[in-house]
C-alpha cells in the first residue's frame, strides 16, 4: 500500500480548529479554544454552560455500533465501504477504516472533495457522474495521486458517451473504473432491465478512458418494510444484480480487472445482500461483494430501529443489536395546557422526515433524572417541539431527552457534535456538510 487509508495529519488538524459562535450549543466560555482543548476539558452538558437545544452522541453506543458492523461484515465475507454522506465526519471515517472498512462511499463531487481533503484513498462514487466539471476534477485527482482508487456508476450508453468525451478531452492519465448500475421499475437511477444493462457494460468496455469494474445498485428504495413480500422484492432484485455480473463476465467484459465489484446495501437489508452475494460464484470469477450502509454508525430510535436486521425486531441472531447513539436535549419553555409542553427544539435541530423525535428521558431543574412514558411529539415547527400526553410530569425549565429517527438528517444540522459518557463530554466530532 502506497499511502494510509486516510491522512493522519489532516485528522489531527481538526483538533486545532478553534470553536466560536458558529458552533451551536457550546458554552460561550470555550470560544477561542481549539476543538482538542474543549474535547479534553471533561465538560458537563448541564453544569458547564451548554445552551439548548443540543444533540449528542453516546460514546459506548457509537463504539458498539462501529465494532459490531465491522465484525459482522468480516464474518460474512463482505467488504464494507460505508456511505460517508450519513456523517460527513472524517474522524468517524478514520474509525471505520481502522476497523477494516474497504473504502468510503460518496454520492456527489462536493462530498468527494471533502474525502480527498483528508486523502481517503479508496472511494466508491455511488451515483452517475455526468458533470463535466466534476469529471475534469476527478481526472486531475487521479493524475495527482497514483494511490487514489475511484469507482463511479453509469446506467446508460448516453452516460458512457458523455464521460468518455469529457475524460478524453481532459487527457485522463488512467482509465476510470465504472460499475454498471442496475435499477428496477419504480426505483431511482439504474438500467431497468438486464439487456439495457448489458449494452451499457459493452459501451463501457469499449471506451478508451473507462474500465468496467463491476455492477452496483441500491435495494433500499424497493421496499420500506420487512413483510415477506417486501423482503422477496429485495431478494429478487439482488438476484438480478448477481445474474448481470455473471452475464457480463461470460461476455468477457471484465478482462481488465483483477476482481469484479458487486455493490449494494443500505442499512435496512444488508443481511439479504450478504446472503445473495456470498453464494459461490462461477469458477474463475473473482468477485468482491461490497456493502455501503452508513446509518449503522449512530443507528436510531425510529426508522432503522424497525428496519435494520440488527434493530428492535432483529432478523439476525449472530450479532448483538445496534444501539441508538443520538440523543437530543431541549428545555421545556412553556406549559400552556395540562397535556402540552413546548420545547426549545425544532426542525433546524433534529430530523423529522422519517418519524418524529421520541421523548424518553427528563432532567428536572433540580438536576434529577428520570424516564418519560405515555407522551409523544405531536408536531415540530422551526423552533418548537409540541410534546403531548396526559398529565405530563414536567415543568418549565426541565430538560427532555429525545431519541431521533433517520440519522442522515441529524448529522447535517450540527457542525460539532459532542460525544458523551453520561453527561460528560469526551470528544467532539466535526462534520463537513
Amino acid at each position: 500500500m502506497g499511502s494510509p487509508e486516510i491522512d493522519p495529519d489532516a485528522l489531527a488538524a481538526i483538533r486545532d480548529e478553534r470553536v466560536d459562535w458558529r458552533d451551536k450549543a457550546l458554552p460561550a466560555a470555550v470560544f477561542g479554544q481549539t476543538i482538542g482543548e474543549v474535547a479534553d476539558a471533561g465538560l458537563d452538558l448541564f453544569a458547564d454552560g451548554f445552551v439548548g437545544p443540543f444533540v449528542v452522541l453516546d460514546d459506548e453506543a457509537l463504539t458498539h455500533n462501529l465494532t459490531t458492523m465491522a465484525q459482522w461484515c468480516a464474518r460474512h465475507g463482505m467488504s464494507h465501504a460505508p456511505h460517508g454522506k450519513t456523517t460527513m465526519a472524517p474522524q468517524l471515517f478514520a474509525r471505520q477504516l481502522a476497523l477494516g472498512a474497504w473504502g468510503i462511499t460518496a454520492a456527489n463531487i462536493s462530498q468527494l472533495r471533502v474525502y480527498r481533503a483528508f486523502r481517503v484513498r479508496r472511494v466508491q462514487f455511488a451515483n452517475e457522474l455526468v458533470d463535466p466539471a466534476g469529471l475534469r476534477w476527478v481526472a486531475k485527482e487521479l493524475a495527482r495521486d497514483p494511490d487514489f482508487e475511484f469507482q463511479c456508476w453509469v446506467d446508460s450508453v448516453a452516460g458512457v458517451e458523455l464521460m468518455t468525451s469529457v475524460l478524453r478531452d481532459a487527457r485522463v492519465t488512467r482509465p476510470v473504473d465504472v460499475l454498471v448500475e442496475l435499477g428496477a421499475p419504480g426505483g431511482r437511477t439504474g438500467a431497468r432491465d438486464l439487456d439495457t444493462a448489458r449494452a451499457v457494460g459493452a459501451a463501457v468496455a469499449a471506451s478508451p478512458v473507462l474500465r468496467l469494474a463491476g455492477v452496483a445498485g441500491y435495494e433500499g428504495v424497493l421496499s420500506h418494510d420487512t413483510t415477506p413480500e417486501g423482503l422477496r422484492r429485495i431478494t429478487d432484485y439482488l438476484g438480478r444484480m448477481r445474474a448481470l455480473v455473471v452475464l457480463l463476465a461470460a461476455e468477457g467484459r471484465f478482462a481488465d480487472v483483477p476482481e469484479v465489484i458487486v455493490s449494494a446495501g443500505g442499512s435496512a437489508y444488508f443481511d439479504q445482500v450478504a446472503a445473495v452475494f456470498s453464494q459461490e460464484w462461477p469458477a474463475g470469477l473473482h468477485v468482491r461483494p461490497v456493502l455501503r450502509g452508513g446509518a449503522y454508525v449512530s443507528h436510531d430510535d425510529g426508522l432503522y430501529r424497525d428496519l435494520s436486521p440488527l434493530g428492535r425486531t432483529a432478523r439476525l441472531t449472530d450479532a448483538p443489536p445496534l444501539r441508538p447513539a443520538f440523543r437530543a436535549w431541549a428545555q421545556v419553555m412553556s406549559r400552556p395546557e395540562p397535556d402540552l409542553a413546548l420545547l426549545t427544539l425544532g426542525k433546524r435541530d433534529v430530523s423529522f422526515d422519517e418519524g418524529m423525535p421520541e421523548p424518553q428521558a427528563m432532567r428536572t431543574a433540580a438536576g434529577q433524572f428520570g424516564t418519560l412514558a405515555d407522551c409523544r411529539v405531536d408536531k415540530l415547527s422551526d423552533q418548537h417541539t409540541f410534546v403531548v400526553g396526559r398529565s405530563l410530569p414536567v415543568a418549565v425549565g426541565d430538560w427532555i431527552g429525545l431519541g431521533l429517527s433517520h440519522p442522515c438528517t441529524v448529522f447535517d444540522k450540527w457542525r460539532l457534535l459532542p460525544v458523551v459518557r453520561g453527561t460528560r463530554v469526551v470528544d467532539l466530532i466535526r462534520t463537513y456538510f
